[in-house]
């Protein structure tokens, strides 16, 4: 799904290329790369196989490898020069999961940091809403610079929050200070994310790129978005006279003083495209739909634009790129089939697949002729989250999209007006706001508590509304699951910042996707909308099952693998401990051991493999947001809140259980991290003797939660 923020952010990112090239049948003939600047020597990664010097991590945006029609290849089926690039030369892990909810902002920045909503500020995104002292709501993007505020209220709350005031650790930190430089390319919030609010929080209200901004507003934008270089300690790339600015983390764990920045493309591509304008990968100069040269918007990030970028990066000092590539079943910029989506098979959807397929072919290529490869690069692909399709049947039945082209009389979301069908079907009027979503989060106007009797004849009202399938033509409730504060909390779906907190979240069936209109039907309040047709955010296994492929030094080569479960707080830690190098933080996440090579393990681990890999699978069962313990207390939520016994007592019973299991969770879940955090990167060598002393504990103490959990349920 596109990367959709409203009035402050018209597109998303895009730049960076190369040198001296032209190219010829689609290959590079002549691509005068310096050696030398494509390996840096004072980047120190420390990877135990001594072979890493550089790192290319790309997340795509609903890019999937599952088949979404059995007869249509999946889309990573369609791009071969990645699908086999992964399985011939590392792991590609197909059981890999979301957080909540499952949209592009929160999943890409629990990938960047391995940290939950609940510890990185962001559960509920691509906006999200907060509560004001008076009891009303606002809206306010997720996508913003790393250090932006909520707002501009005096002493706002940082939109990236991991405690009370605390501005959460940045990703590229751990890499800079072993001296590498960071590149980000459309990469969320590690770059500028619009030009009204990060143009002030980074180059200053009265800087001469704020005056652009009021000058032109359209060039401001491509040359100061999207793109960025975070650069190591006193190195040239990000000098004042490049326009480096000073790269500020108020709240780093540690500290970080030093250090500058380039923002944007237009200070970005002299470095790494001294010769002219960067072009894509195709030889097209970058530039956005209205010819303003630079990051061509979020959307605008097709494979030959991103992998452009971080080829030029690797290219020139900066061996460290993070890169986002935009979704290929949405229609984007001039294409005549825009406005409405693509389903599986369409001829545009193939078409723009082939275009992503051939760009990997040529980025592979180019990498190769420059020296970077999997025997030195940590790789890692990805995509924020998996999609359901909501549409009918194709035709013909049959089609397979390469051969027999699909086409679809009707696609698109079930959009329903949750305003109205409340009051029409439960004559609920009480005012509210919501954050619309296929996974809706309401927040009821004046904050009211969860025991509320307003709230929770409000509970009942949402867990119990109907519509009728346009696709199926049944009568079905809407909902599936609903979590209040309680098990948002246990769901790591609760922040540092109380006042971010819904009052009500609801897990709808993943046709759907649900807004507050009008306060009735005269306009239906069920009808398909055909711009949108790939739905995420909800708890379904179609959207929250995604995929990770790692290659490089230290990586095994298991081809294709589901015995793993592991969810996207694991990359981070993974590639921390691949690399050698460590967070100031403790992660959500764990170090993924299965997919190790020997000499990869840290020494700890090595001495006893099978209990770390046992107490990390233990780990994500209790403690990941879509692990089994989770889908059990969801259930148990949505019991409680959909109950209504007298004086409410069923409810207050169950929501009193959750807590009381949360707390218990919360300290096995705790043991467990500290265990796995210190034997990944701790030098203590009597840690693994503590280990095995506490080795049954965990498993016991899980054993009795998953027992309590299915008694409750």
């Amino acid at each position: 799904m596109k990367r959709s923020w409203g009035v402050l952010f018209p597109g998303v990112l895009l730049t960076a290329l190369l040198l001296t090239l032209f190219i010829a049948n689609g290959q590079y003939a002549n691509a005068a790369v310096d050696k030398k600047s494509a390996d840096n020597n004072a980047c120190k990664l420390n990877s135990p196989t001594g072979a890493a010097k550089h790192v290319i991590s790309i997340q795509f945006d609903n890019v999937h490898f599952t088949r979404d029609n059995p007869n249509v290849p999946s889309d990573l089926e369609q791009m071969p020069n990645l699908l086999n690039f992964i399985k011939n030369n590392g792991t590609m892990l197909s059981n890999y999961h979301t957080p909540l909810i499952a949209h592009t902002a929160g999943d890409i920045l629990t990938s960047l940091t391995g940290l939950y909503g609940e510890h990185d500020g962001m559960p509920v995104s691509n906006s999200y809403r907060y509560f004001n002292a008076d009891g009303t709501s606002s809206s306010t993007p997720s996508f913003t610079y790393w250090t932006a505020p909520v707002s501009t209220a005096p002493n706002a709350q940082y939109n990236m929050i991991t405690a009370p005031n605390t501005n959460t650790p940045a990703p590229w930190v751990s890499y800079t200070r072993a001296g590498c430089n960071v590149g980000s390319v459309a990469t969320a919030n590690t770059v500028l994310e619009n030009i009204n609010t990060d143009i002030p929080t980074v180059f200053g209200a009265n800087s001469p790129e704020a005056a652009e901004v009021k000058a032109n507003s359209g060039q401001a934008y491509s040359d100061f978005v999207g793109i960025g270089i975070h650069c190591a300690q006193n190195d040239a790339t990000c000098s004042s006279a490049n326009n480096g600015k000073a790269d500020v983390l108020p709240n780093e764990p540690g500290g970080y003083t030093g250090f500058n920045a380039l923002f944007g493309h237009k200070n970005v591509v002299p470095q790494i495209s001294p010769a002219g304008p960067l072009q894509d990968l195709d030889g097209q100069v970058i530039q956005d739909s209205k010819q303003h040269v630079g990051f061509p918007g979020f959307d605008g990030m097709s494979a030959a634009v991103s992998l452009s970028y971080v080829a030029a990066m690797q290219e020139h000092n900066v061996p460290v790129t993070y890169a986002y590539i935009s979704d290929a079943h949405d229609p984007h910029g001039s294409d005549p089939h825009s406005g409405v989506a693509y389903g599986p098979g369409e001829a545009g959807y193939v078409q723009t697949l082939k275009s992503y397929d051939d760009a990997f072919g040529k980025f592979f290529a180019r990498l190769e002729k420059d020296g970077i490869n999997a025997s030195n690069t940590v790789f890692s692909f990805s995509a924020d989250e998996n999609d359901h399709f909501a549409g009918g049947p194709p035709t013909p039945a049959n089609c397979d999209g390469i051969t027999v082209p699909c086409t679809y009389q009707q696609v698109g979301e079930v959009n329903g007006n949750l305003t109205g069908l409340l009051a029409t079907q439960k004559n609920i009027t009480t005012p509210f706001a919501v954050h619309a979503d296929s996974a809706p989060n309401f927040y009821l106007q004046g904050n009211p508590a969860r025991q509320d009797p307003t709230t929770r004849a409000f509970d009942r009202a949402v867990g119990s509304l109907t519509a009728t399938n346009p696709y199926t033509g049944k009568e079905e409730q809407i909902s599936n699951y609903l979590a209040d504060p309680v098990e948002m909390k246990f769901l790591h779906m609760v922040t540092a910042d109380p006042s971010r907190t819904p009052t009500l979240t609801m897990f709808a069936k993943p046709d759907y996707y649900l807004y507050a209109g009008a306060p009735n039907c005269n306009q239906p309040c069920i009808q398909i909308q055909s711009g949108f047709a790939w739905n995420h955010g909800d708890l379904s296994p179609d959207i929250n099952n995604t995929w990770l492929g790692l290659v490089g030094p230290g990586v095994r080569h298991l081809g294709v693998d589901h015995s793993v479960w592991a969810d996207q707080t694991d990359l981070r830690p993974t590639l921390m401990s691949l690399l050698g190098l460590k967070d100031d933080y403790t992660h959500d996440g764990r170090a993924l051991f299965e997919v190790f090579t020997e000499k990869a393990l840290p020494q700890q681990v090595r001495s006893n493999k099978n209990f770390y890999v046992r107490l990390g699978q233990l780990y994500k069962q209790i403690n990941a947001p879509v692990g089994q313990l989770s889908m059990l207390t969801v259930q148990i939520s949505t019991n409680a809140l959909e109950s209504d016994s007298p004086n409410d007592q069923t409810y207050t019973n169950l929501e009193n259980e959750l807590i009381s299991l949360t707390t218990l969770r919360d300290t096995v879940a705790h043991q467990i991290q500290n265990t796995l955090e210190t034997a990944t990167f701790g030098a203590n060598a009597h840690v693994h003797v503590g280990a095995k002393v506490q080795q049954q504990d965990p498993f016991k103490q899980s054993q009795q939660l998953f027992k309590k959990a299915q008694q409750l349920r």
